[in-house]
């Protein structure tokens, strides 16, 4: 592992308790973490292997994706997908996902990762819940090692469907497997890949995908499991009416209702989008500290609403940011997630709704409290090395320089950052990637894709 001294930086934005901003400090990172934050750090005996100039730069911790999707980076942008809300989205979407393969899973984890690491992400939670009959069932090890070979931090979510269209789901019977099927690899995946030590790169998730998606007994199954091996638990929830109103006609309960019976709450769980969440559910998640990943763009490109962040604020939810999927998203752009989703939250809620301090917040120790690895999230002493440099001396900042949180969410030309640590180790460069060749990857990424979309 590397020792890297960032010196003279212009400012530091902590994310701290106290959010503290630090101008004309250094940071030392020493290995894996961060050893010492200073003005006047004593380096005459310490073997350092970089030295970065920090004066002309902001510093801020690493940002955390709490709810991705990486294969659905091979199919976005399809014309016939743009203009249809979730279900119908769904439909067209899931035959052409019934041919997701091996490489396909290992080049959209390098797409997906690469962009996030490129705009400041340093850990991501993915979702993978397709797993065709005609593939080998061992698709998420493909994201490990591509997590690894690229250098990201990375949550995966094992995740299921079990209730096909035969049965009342959504999903076709072509990407479906049984209970058994599905809680046997969980267990396997949970065993090969999952490490619960401090600063650890690979941690596993179970996600069964939907409540219309997966039978009752499964996620009963899933959650018993999880615990067992005291895993987290994720899944979507109350993203749209339609899913509302499946619930309703289906189980005679309201979304959160049916999961709260199934023992799906508390802090070892956390749901994507809660959208159509009312307050007194937001009430019942903040006082059984279950938490929420909110995907603004995801949201507003499938017309599925706003979800209620202010008040989520308020009642101090456990609250993530996320890019959701690149099929309802096209992209994995942490900081323009972050632009978008205070915007979106100001229109509809009102000026004083929520700040840009706010958003980054959620953005870094949210997330690192939504998926319990608090030694991220934040620049301090002894936490993980994982954070990420811009260069103020750029057109699109030209006349900005007073404020370091809202000129990384307001402003700019682009949302590329300078350097991306993960780890300690140095993964973005001059605003490119360092461990992988990313002109392969979109050629490789693009072949997968044609291929799959045909």
């Amino acid at each position: 592992m590397s020792n890297i001294l960032i010196k003279n930086v212009k400012s530091i934005v902590t994310m701290n308790e106290n959010r503290e901003i630090l101008e004309g400090y250094s940071i030392l990172i020493k290995g894996n973490k961060i050893e010492k934050i200073g003005k006047d750090i004593d380096i005459s005996d310490e073997k350092l292997d970089e030295i970065i100039d920090g004066s002309n730069c902001y510093v801020y911790p690493g940002l955390i994706n709490t709810h991705h999707h990486f294969y659905q980076t091979l199919t976005r942008n399809i014309p016939q997908a743009q203009n249809v809300e979730l279900f119908d989205w769904l439909k067209f979407l899931y035959p052409i996902w019934a041919k997701v393969s091996p490489k396909a899973v290992y080049y959209s984890t390098l797409v997906a990762a690469g962009e996030l690491l490129k705009t400041g992400c340093t850990t991501s939670v993915d979702h993978f819940y397709v797993f065709p009959k005609d593939q080998p069932p061992d698709l998420l090890d493909n994201e490990f090692n591509a997590a690894k070979d690229i250098g990201i931090r990375l949550h995966a979510s094992r995740g299921s469907m079990s209730l096909s269209e035969k049965d009342g789901g959504l999903p076709p019977d072509s990407v479906v497997q049984t209970e058994r099927e599905i809680l046997e690899d969980s267990q396997r995946v949970i065993e090969k890949f999952h490490d619960p030590t401090v600063y650890s790169m690979n941690r596993v998730i179970l996600a069964p995908c939907s409540p219309f998606s997966v039978t009752k007994e499964l996620l009963e199954e899933s959650i018993k499991l999880a615990r067992q091996y005291n895993v987290s638990s994720h899944t979507h929830l109350a993203e749209t009416k339609d899913e509302e109103q499946f619930c309703l006609d289906k189980f005679g309960m309201r979304p959160l209702e049916y999961m709260e019976s199934l023992g799906w709450t508390g802090p070892d769980v956390w749901y994507a989008h809660g959208v159509h969440f009312t307050e007194k559910e937001i009430d019942k998640l903040a006082s059984t500290k279950t938490g929420v990943a909110h995907c603004p763009v995801s949201n507003q490109k499938l017309a599925s609403g706003a979800a209620k962040i202010p008040y989520m604020l308020k009642k101090g939810l456990r609250l993530g940011l996320a890019v959701d999927g690149s099929a309802s998203n096209d992209s994995s752009n942490m900081i323009l997630e972050m632009k978008i989703g205070f915007l979106m939250n100001r229109l509809i809620h009102g000026i004083k709704s929520i700040t840009a301090e706010d958003i980054l917040h959620i953005a870094t120790v949210g997330g690192s409290q939504l998926i319990n690895q608090p030694e991220l999230g934040s620049l301090e002493e002894g936490k993980a090395a994982d954070l990420f440099l811009v260069n103020t001396n750029r057109l699109g900042y030209a006349g900005g320089l007073y404020d370091p949180i809202s000129l990384l969410i307001n402003t700019g030309d682009s949302q590329i950052v300078d350097i991306t640590i993960v780890n300690g180790e140095i993964v973005v460069k001059q605003g490119q990637l360092v461990n992988v060749d990313e002109r392969k990857i979109i050629e490789e990424a693009n072949k997968i894709s044609k291929a799959m979309v045909e």
